[in-house]
């Protein structure tokens, strides 16, 4: 065993990452020399309540005790000794969405999730009088439509924030958030790397005639970089984390930060003509901006890097959640027919199977949505496949559909960036779970997108691991910039694998995404009838 390792955990010489994804929460420990010591997973769901995504608060609290407790478990297991001193702590969550609280602390509505598309009205009208993109599942979007409606608890807000800003103030007191994740909440101006004033005036002008006790200033949490002190553990919060009593309070947290941000961390994505493609229970590509869009997309927002540069986003709510659900029905009939395979494996047959065969001119369609859609204007999701009778039916076929439905509207997206924008790219870098078997999903990617494709050794590691790294480096924020640390201290030695796009992969998701958009009024009928 490594005396350095022991020595390290005993005198927390060591940092923690805890991200709040969509299906799991996951907590990561790592040295100072960034590599993984020890996990711990705690899977959950949302639910939907009087037709809203949502989780209590409950089950946000729970969840990070379980994740952090099987963390601790492991480090027992792994090293024979307890945890009890942490270096460093960061929180990440999914981005957007809208808790907000009264003066007591106390939640007004239930938290509404990224997933929700109800504001649609508002997002509209912020972009027009913004003339920024303002898209739906917006923190601001959240607060204007709530305005709109004329709910009662507007008048008694005092603060709003994201889930990773309310468990960051759970476990620190304080309230204040990543300047990434701050970016999803309302406007960032990246010259100042804070909330964009201009707008923040259009916005109270815009509900003046509420004549609301408030300016929207005053209910935004306080926006820092990455790299900045943001609070440390409190005696409360250690209690909270770890209810035993063995966590010591006083760990360092940085800056609070989304999915997203931690996302590009984990890619080393973050300086221009890099970017990322995260691929979970959503999908989302980052593209780190050298000048400014020239026109306004409803399908890009514009929000930044952990340090407050431009980033270009494109966001879809659902990818994976459907392909998901047919790997757990062929699960179930492996299970049934006296199959032992175990799920990891079988999705590694299923995918691999997939480039067997290529999809006929009579493609099948997927439309994966178990939410609403905004890039391709769908607004109630419902799980739907679609074939013609001629249409061949095999397995490697239909796995293949399932993924380009999944990628489908990012690609999209995209496409607006490079083909109307002219926006230049080295590579994209994928992570997620879907890039675990190799080649696949990064091949099929590549095609999709017409970029080439990176993969990392690291690319399983995620969020969790990004926003530890991100915790890492307040350590040494003052001797070099968060790309010199990114170069030099995390990725280094790190191996990439690249694929090129295809000519045939290419021409075959031209073919998919053609018969995919055609036949997207079926999706949306779906969704009214059903």
């Amino acid at each position: 065993m490594d005396k350095k390792v022991i020595d390290d955990i005993l005198k927390g010489n060591v940092s923690l990452g805890i991200e709040f994804g969509s299906t799991r929460i996951k907590a990561v420990l790592i040295s100072d020399t960034n590599d993984v010591l020890a996990q711990g997973n705690h899977d959950w769901e949302n639910q939907l309540v009087d037709g809203l995504w949502t989780y209590s608060l409950d089950s946000i609290q729970s969840g990070l005790q379980k994740a952090y407790s099987q963390l601790k478990g492991s480090v027992e297991d792994q090293y024979g000794m307890t945890l009890s001193c942490i270096g460093q702590i960061g929180i990440s969550a999914m981005m957007h969405g809208y808790l907000a609280f009264n003066y007591a602390g106390e939640l007004l509505v239930p938290f509404r999730t990224w997933r929700n598309t109800n504001t649609g009205e508002a997002a509209q009208l912020l972009t027009k009088a913004f003339d920024f993109n303002v898209p739906l599942r917006w923190s601001v979007s959240h607060l204007y439509q709530a305005i709109l409606n004329n709910e009662d608890h507007i008048s008694q807000i005092s603060r709003f924030t994201t889930l990773a800003g309310y468990v960051h103030g759970l476990l620190t007191d304080e309230f204040v958030l990543g300047v990434g994740d701050a970016s999803g909440m309302f406007p960032i101006d990246s010259d100042t790397g804070q909330y964009d004033e201009k707008l923040l005036s259009c916005f109270n002008n815009l509900v003046a005639s509420k004549q609301l006790s408030w300016q929207v200033e005053d209910l935004l949490p306080k926006v820092l970089s990455a790299g900045e002190i943001a609070g440390t553990l409190t005696e409360e919060g250690a209690k909270l984390l770890d209810p035993s009593g063995d966590l010591q309070s006083g760990s360092v947290f940085c800056p609070p930060e989304g999915d997203a941000g931690t996302g590009m961390v984990a890619t080393n994505s973050i300086r221009p003509k890099t970017g990322n493609i995260s691929a979970g229970t959503s999908i989302f590509s980052m593209v780190v901006l050298e000048e400014p869009l020239k026109n306004v997309y409803p399908e890009i927002d514009i929000v930044t890097t952990p340090v407050g540069d431009s980033v270009a986003m494109v966001h879809a709510n659902n990818c994976s959640t459907e392909l998901n659900a047919w790997v757990s029905l062929f699960d179930e009939l492996t299970q049934l027919t006296g199959g032992k395979a175990d799920k990891g494996k079988l999705y590694e047959i299923l995918f691999n199977h997939m480039l067997t065969e290529q999809l006929s001119e009579a493609p099948m369609l997927s439309y994966p949505y178990h939410s609403g859609e905004d890039i391709v204007k769908v607004d109630e999701g419902r799980p739907l496949f679609v074939r013609r009778a001629e249409s061949p039916f095999g397995l490697a076929n239909f796995m293949k559909t399932q993924l380009y439905g999944a990628f489908a509207a990012v690609s999209i997206g995209m496409r607006i960036l490079t083909d109307k924008e002219q926006v230049k790219l080295d590579s994209i870098l994928g992570h997620g779970g879907l890039f675990k078997t190799k080649d696949v999903a990064q091949r099929l990617l590549a095609g999709a997108i017409k970029t080439p494709v990176e993969v990392m050794t690291t690319a399983s590691e995620g969020g969790a691991w990004g926003i530890a790294v991100l915790a890492n480096y307040t350590r040494l924020s003052k001797e070099k910039t968060l790309q010199e640390f990114l170069d030099e201290d995390v990725f280094g030695k790190v191996e990439r694998y690249r694929i090129e796009p295809k000519d045939e992969d290419v021409k075959e998701f031209e073919q998919f995404i053609k018969a995919f958009e055609k036949a997207l009024a079926i999706e949306n009928l779906a969704g009214k009838i059903i």
